[in-house]
């Protein structure tokens, strides 16, 4: 399939640059098998069944975006795409001339960081400091947004560009479908016998990239670290047991679970995943997705367009714009059943 099948125009002001003042206080937009249904997040607990199981992403964002000086004065940007072990990562670097393997950066004034080399797009970085990459990044990090938020991260983003479940550190950009969710969306969906499980995908920075080969089947998939525990493994198998379905919170939860079956069965793991999916993909594992709306010619687009089928997913868009919801990491929600 070609990329530009997956293009569409979307007026810049539909584009949330904030969150809406309460986590849930927004809407969402139900695509079912027999039409589409405007609706508020609110409603959620209405459009599932008792035995179903919702699968959350609990990775947390690491506050991943750090600015300093090469040795030679001139300014630097650095952002983490993932941390190695205490004292290496891998990072996008950004400066007026690329720093040579063997120099040394000085970031936030205080981390000396030497640079050890390349490694595909990004450098391999060695933080030369005693505390632990983790520990610096929380003290000197900023939150990295995603580059259509025009604002520098503030206050407001600290909280609000995390999940209330996030636990696991490693990810450069927020599940935002898990955005929505409070404590007591969360405690109400359980007392109506709809489990919640688990897993843990840390989205990278690729997430954000628009697909630039001009046919889809060319372009090289960026890769993730993911997690399905044994847990979630069983709360699944209950649901079916019980005739529930899989409700994928978000693409990178659907993600780890249709990795995690590429065998042809579920399996508990951890590994790094590329998958790519993209129309024609055949689905092993979820039944419904509860997502944001994507980028144009975007990865995330294919794979929604995969699930609900590209007729029925390019209406909705159309049929979102039309209604003007908001697009993107703080935008409104749609929950999507399965094309049959």
């Amino acid at each position: 399939m070609r990329t530009d099948q997956f293009d569409f125009a979307l007026p810049e002001h539909l584009i949330a640059q904030h969150p809406p003042a309460q986590r849930g206080a927004s809407r969402l937009l139900h695509v079912g098998t027999t039409g589409t249904q405007d609706r508020l997040f609110a409603d959620l607990p209405e459009l599932l069944r008792p035995h179903d199981v919702l699968v959350l992403n609990d990775t947390r964002v690491l506050k991943a975006r750090l600015f300093g000086q090469k040795e030679t004065g001139g300014q630097v940007e650095v952002m983490v795409e993932r941390v190695l072990d205490g004292h290496e990562v891998l990072a996008q670097v950004r400066a007026s001339k690329t720093p040579r393997t063997g120099s040394r950066l000085l970031l936030a004034d205080t981390i000396p960081v030497s640079v050890l080399g390349r490694e595909g797009e990004f450098f391999r970085l060695r933080f030369d400091a005693s505390d632990s990459v983790e520990a610096l990044l929380e003290r000197h990090g900023k939150l990295p947004l995603p580059p259509y938020i025009t604002h520098a991260a503030g206050d407001e983003d600290e909280e609000r560009y995390q999940t209330v479940f996030a636990r696991e550190q490693g990810a450069v950009a927020a599940p935002t479908a898990g955005l929505h969710f409070d404590q007591a969306m969360l405690d109400g969906l359980r007392a109506r016998q709809i489990a919640i499980a688990y897993v843990t995908l840390h989205v990278g920075a690729g997430t954000f990239q628009p697909v630039r080969a001009e046919n889809i089947r060319d372009h090289a998939m960026h890769r993730e670290r993911y997690r399905v525990p044994q847990a979630t493994l069983d709360a699944i198998q209950q649901a079916r047991a019980n005739g529930g379905r899989v409700v994928c919170v978000g693409t990178t939860s659907l993600r780890a679970l249709e990795s995690a079956a590429a065998g042809g069965e579920l399996r508990a793991e951890a590994g790094e995943t590329g998958i790519f999916i993209t129309p024609g993909y055949r689905f092993r594992v979820v039944d419904v997705l509860l997502t944001n709306f994507h980028l144009p010619r975007s990865t995330l687009l294919m794979l929604v367009c995969a699930f609900g089928g590209m007729e029925r997913m390019f209406a909705a868009y159309g049929h979102a714009i039309a209604q003007e919801y908001r697009f993107f990491s703080y935008g409104d929600a749609m929950l999507i059943e399965k094309k049959q």
